[in-house]
């Protein structure tokens, strides 16, 4: 364990040292801010809601948004207790504001796959793969800006995607029963 946080730590630290800069640094803070409380993620579930052809696609996102929300920060994130890497690892700077929750798993990850996947499974690749792409960005960020090791951030990527595709299969199965009743 102490071999995954030492290499948690370093792979930071050579972000920092090596990927930061200063074009790149105000891209990233947008990016990661796009992600806070998932508002992207629940302003395009609006939207899909709202476009009778895409209503489904918003439904499906909802749901996956608020499993991830009940599972990444309401339960693992208060089970694990993992302090930020700012707080953690000596040279480590943040570049964006103190974060108020724990570190496990990165909720801003968690959210945008657990709505990306859904979109990228429902939609057309068009769509699916921006968001897709959308969902990686914002997960590099929290790295770039220093405020989740790699280990939370792929911890959230993993439970998102789970959580979409559970609530996209579930959806499939109970339609299916519909249609065959």
């Amino acid at each position: 364990m102490d071999v995954l946080l030492q290499l948690d730590g370093n792979i930071l630290l050579w972000i920092q040292e090596h990927v930061r800069n200063a074009v790149l640094t105000p891209v990233m803070t947008f990016i990661t801010h796009l992600g806070d409380a998932g508002w992207i993620w629940i302003a395009l579930a609006i939207v899909f809601l709202l476009v009778k052809k895409m209503r489904r696609t918003g439904v499906l996102m909802t749901c996956s948004l608020l499993g991830s929300l009940i599972v990444n920060n309401l339960i693992l994130k208060n089970l694990v207790a993992r302090t930020r890497p700012y707080e953690a690892v000596d040279g480590l700077q943040r570049i964006i504001e103190a974060q108020r929750d724990l570190s496990f798993p990165s909720g801003h990850t968690g959210s945008s796959f657990a709505a990306a996947v859904v979109i990228f499974l429902t939609c057309p690749r068009k769509i699916g793969v921006p968001a897709l792409i959308l969902a990686f960005l914002i997960m590099f960020s929290r790295l770039y800006v220093g405020v989740h090791y790699p280990t939370d951030v792929l911890a959230g990527m993993i439970t998102g995607t789970l959580i979409a595709v559970l609530v996209c299969r579930v959806y499939q199965k109970k339609h299916r029963k519909v249609l065959e009743s």
